[in-house]
């Protein structure tokens, strides 16, 4: 499968796709058009992400007002529990993320 197949220009709701799902690690691929995450909610994943944004633009807030905006090849590791939200995807075009979700697993040498 293409990274970009399967893609309409027209989308009603946020898609998402599990491209791979191995227990331990899960790489999924977001299309957005114009859609954030609700004013009143924020992802508190148990899990990081590292998130590359392969088209499209797009803002990611997180919970001590901080923005990071994020164009095509910009990517962003998000530890665990760091609140955060989509606070912005461009209303005119697609904005396709590939994001990668893991357990970091410390060890002591």
């Amino acid at each position: 499968m293409n990274i970009f197949s399967q893609l309409s220009n027209e989308i009603q709701d946020e898609e998402f796709i599990d491209l791979l799902n191995t227990g331990s690690v899960r790489i999924e691929r977001i299309v957005s058009k114009g859609h954030i995450t609700p004013a009143d909610k924020w992802y508190d994943q148990s899990e990081d992400e590292w998130v590359i944004v392969l088209e499209g633009k797009a803002e990611i807030t997180f919970d001590n007002d901080e923005i990071v905006t994020l164009e095509k090849g910009d990517h962003l590791h998000i530890p665990a529990h760091k609140k955060h939200r989509v606070s912005w995807t461009d209303p005119k075009q697609l904005t396709i993320w590939l994001a990668v979700f893991f357990d970091v697993i410390e060890t002591n040498h």
